[in-house]
């Protein structure tokens, strides 16, 4: 590339950057498919005018008509990405009230399904019209059978691995013997042999070994899930997660979502649109209540983990919620805080509850879907959680 061409590139990306306003700084005027790209960034982030103070402000210009709205989400999915429509989306849903226009099917069928449009559609619940709701549906599901396909083989064989394992035989036959873990256990029955420098006998008191695999349920899951607006995209995954989770036979899996009211979906974990639909998103939040549900529901506490999902904002009665938490924990419950299950980054959460938790010794991060298999799995083998650096 000739210093010439090298200049005209960099005031072309300058221009895309600056909008209507670098055309006169850069001097470079766009054409063709750049100046579509432009049209299209333009009607959602606007180019500048006086806001009647002397100032500028930004605006955008697509106004509230859907069919100009549906031509250019169809031009955005032709023009960029799906990463950065999803995003466009996003803000259009913010800054031109997108979400209102939601509630027609031909604008559903116009926008890139993605797990943050399903949040808004559930946060649309009821106020959605009954010619919209199955193109709705659609919608949602297609994003969930993504979710699934990605995370569901994993998780299964992630956890498969870890239930094995935590159901350890005190008399394992010869093939079922962890020849690693049975070593370590003996070490202290090492018998030296005379003259052999290091070498001798080692006598094995005690074997251990894996339950060989049956149908009986091992670990009772507890999914407790913020259903605040804030947690949509936790909402969605832990649908996923829940539905899979119950697929499992050696799991017994229970869903329960929550705001100020407490709702146990675990008869519709086996499809997870009925699980989202179930919800209602937004409202205030009784964490308290919530866990106290929960903790009746408890009958085995040493083989039970539950899986708070929620950023701590809490409604109800605190020290009530810090109290039923710790009272899990003493009884032997696998107790688990989620600040978030989605891949955004650190979600806005009260600190002063997360460290209330934690004092508790139950672990409190922010986890990716990526990751929720590994803590699943490391909650239920009972060693410590993979916590990512960027936790509480």
């Amino acid at each position: 590339m000739t210093a010439t061409s090298a200049d005209d590139e960099r005031l072309r990306r300058w221009r895309m950057v600056l909008g209507a306003d670098g055309a006169e700084s850069t001097g470079r005027a766009l054409t063709g498919r750049d100046a579509e790209m432009d049209g299209a960034l333009a009607a959602l982030y606007g180019g500048r005018k006086q806001d009647g103070r002397g100032g500028a402000e930004r605006s955008a210009g697509l106004g509230a008509s859907a069919p100009s709205m549906a031509r250019w989400l169809g031009d955005i999915r032709t023009y960029f990405p799906g990463s950065v429509v999803q995003v466009m989306q996003r803000d259009a849903i913010d800054r031109l009230g997108l979400a209102a226009l939601l509630m027609e099917p031909e604008m559903l069928e116009a926008v890139e399904p993605d797990v943050h449009l399903v949040g808004t559609l559930l946060s649309l619940g009821r106020a959605m019209p009954e010619t919209t709701k199955e193109t709705a549906r659609a919608v949602v599901r297609k994003v969930v059978e993504d979710l699934e396909r990605r995370l569901a083989t994993r998780t299964r064989a992630t956890l498969t691995g870890a239930l094995d394992r935590s159901a350890r035989a005190r008399r394992p036959r010869h093939r079922d013997i962890d020849w690693d873990r049975t070593i370590r256990a003996n070490l202290k029955n090492h018998v030296p042999l005379p003259g052999q420098d290091g070498a001798g006998t080692l006598v094995p008191e005690r074997l251990v070994g894996y339950g060989r695999a049956d149908r009986s349920v091992k670990k009772d899951v507890i999914l407790c899930v913020d259903q605040s607006g804030s947690m949509a995209a936790s909402v969605v995954h832990a649908a996923v997660f829940g539905a899979v989770l119950a697929s499992m036979r050696t799991l017994a899996t229970r869903l329960v979502v929550f705001d100020t009211a407490v709702v146990d979906l675990t008869d519709q974990l086996d499809d997870p649109v009925d699980v989202l639909f179930g919800t209602r998103l937004g409202g205030g939040t009784d964490i308290n209540r919530a866990l106290a549900y929960c903790q009746s529901r408890i009958t085995r506490p040493a083989d039970t983990v539950v899986v708070l999902i929620s950023d701590l904002h809490e409604g109800g009665i605190r020290d009530e919620m810090v109290g039923r938490a710790a009272a899990m924990t003493a009884s032997g419950v696998g107790f688990v805080t989620l600040l978030a299950l989605s891949d955004e980054g650190a979600p806005s959460y009260d600190r002063e509850h997360a460290a209330a938790l934690g004092a508790l010794g139950a672990p409190v991060f922010a986890c990716t879907p990526d990751l929720f298999p590994e803590v699943m799995a490391a909650a239920i083998e009972r060693r410590p959680l993979p916590v990512p650096d960027t936790g509480r």
